[in-house]
């Protein structure tokens, strides 16, 4: 059975048992995080779409881990005005998650 979630404003492909990494959200490490934000689910060859979301549809995970990413250099460039400037850089914190199960699903 595998889902697509929304998290951070991105679509996220699981399944049960894989390891997902989506943007930081304000938990633990260990704690159950539920995802109810399901787009699409296919389990054993019966699809669903949602319009936008698949309704009592949700995936659980528990946080394994926390990390940070690359550094992200941003820069503006304006073509005819010959400037050049180097904007503010920022790091992204993200979360890994192990995917337990996928309930409620039609």
């Amino acid at each position: 059975m595998c889902c697509i979630i929304e998290s951070g404003g991105r679509q996220v492909r699981v399944e049960e048992g894989a390891l997902v990494t989506v943007d930081h959200l304000a938990r633990e490490v260990g704690d159950e995080v539920t995802f109810d934000r399901v787009l699409f689910v296919d389990s054993d060859g019966n699809a669903s779409a949602g319009t936008p979301y698949v309704p009592a549809a949700t995936v659980t995970g528990v946080v394994d881990s926390q990390a940070r990413g690359p550094k992200v250099r941003v820069f503006q460039n304006l073509a005819r005005a010959m400037h050049r400037a180097a904007g503010n850089a920022h790091v992204v914190q993200s979360r890994h998650h192990i995917v337990l199960g996928v309930g409620g699903c039609p």
